[in-house]
């Protein structure tokens, strides 16, 4: 199996480098780095292919072109990738180990549509942050795994692009999808994928009002209102706001998500 790791880049400083070093690091060398670069003009894309060297340039792939935004330059990128299954990886984030990828491919298959993805470790709160081992309509409205732990099968990608009219949600709105509509394939790894900055477009406090009201769009879409009226009564029983809060916090987090992997874990014996 040939891996496509993407990296959507504009101006992105030392931050391209330490990415790319992560993914070129892997002990599964099978892959591509498709570098989707929007016209930086801080040097760092050719800072980053001076100091490669010819082995490590052989893996990558770059191409600069203007965009309108982050998921119309991800959609460029995806017409770019040659591998079976691609994963997205923003500048500053890396993967969890250096065998992420060869464990990875132990799971892929050949044809069909197939997500497989792992856990999360946030650099914000340095804990795991564990994805829910399976996916259904409840995980689907409130808690689906982090973009960056999410391999897609090439096909999936291809055949429905990003919406770009979604600033915030589009990455959500093609998981539901992916689950919906294209009734992919989900498999869960159990392991630590990628190590996730945060502190993204998406999670800043002005774009809080429209994240909500996107994924308010992107769930009518998809889920029939009984069910809908079904995960919102769970939610307010389940104290969701408070939750968020934990998750979040420097100082429960840690318990809030051990907590949280057990439940899962006991769930899915």
């Amino acid at each position: 199996m040939k891996f496509s790791i993407i990296v959507v880049a504009l101006n992105p400083g030392e931050k391209l480098k330490e990415t790319v070093d992560s993914i070129l690091g892997q002990t599964y060398k099978d892959f591509e780095i498709v570098i989707k670069d929007g016209g930086s003009k801080d040097g760092a894309l050719d800072g980053l292919l001076e100091a490669l060297n010819d082995e490590e340039k052989s893996h990558v792939k770059v191409f600069v072109k203007s965009d309108r935004s982050i998921y119309d330059a991800m959609n460029q990128a995806v017409c770019e990738i040659s591998g079976d299954y691609a994963l997205f990886l923003n500048c500053g984030d890396f993967f969890a180990s250096s065998d992420v990828l060869e464990k990875v491919s132990e799971f892929c298959e050949c044809g069909g549509k197939h997500v497989i993805y792992g856990d999360t470790a946030s650099e914000k709160t340095g804990v795991i942050i564990a994805s829910p081992p399976e996916i259904n309509g409840f995980t689907c409205y409130r808690n689906i795994p982090c973009h960056q732990v999410c391999f897609y099968s090439a096909d999936l990608l291809k055949e429905k692009p990003y919406e770009i009219e979604l600033k915030i949600r589009a990455d959500y709105d093609h998981f539901l999808w992916c689950f919906y509509r294209a009734h992919a394939k989900f498999t869960y790894v159990g392991f630590p994928v990628s190590s996730y900055e945060g502190g993204g477009f998406s999670e800043s406090a002005a774009n809080r009002k429209r994240d909500k009201e996107e994924h308010r769009i992107i769930t009518k879409r998809y889920m029939p209102g009984a069910e809908l009226f079904k995960y919102k009564l769970i939610m307010a029983l389940t104290m969701a706001p408070i939750r968020r809060k934990m998750a979040e916090s420097q100082k429960f987090s840690g318990v809030y998500h051990k907590l949280k992997s057990l439940i899962y874990r006991k769930n899915s014996r």
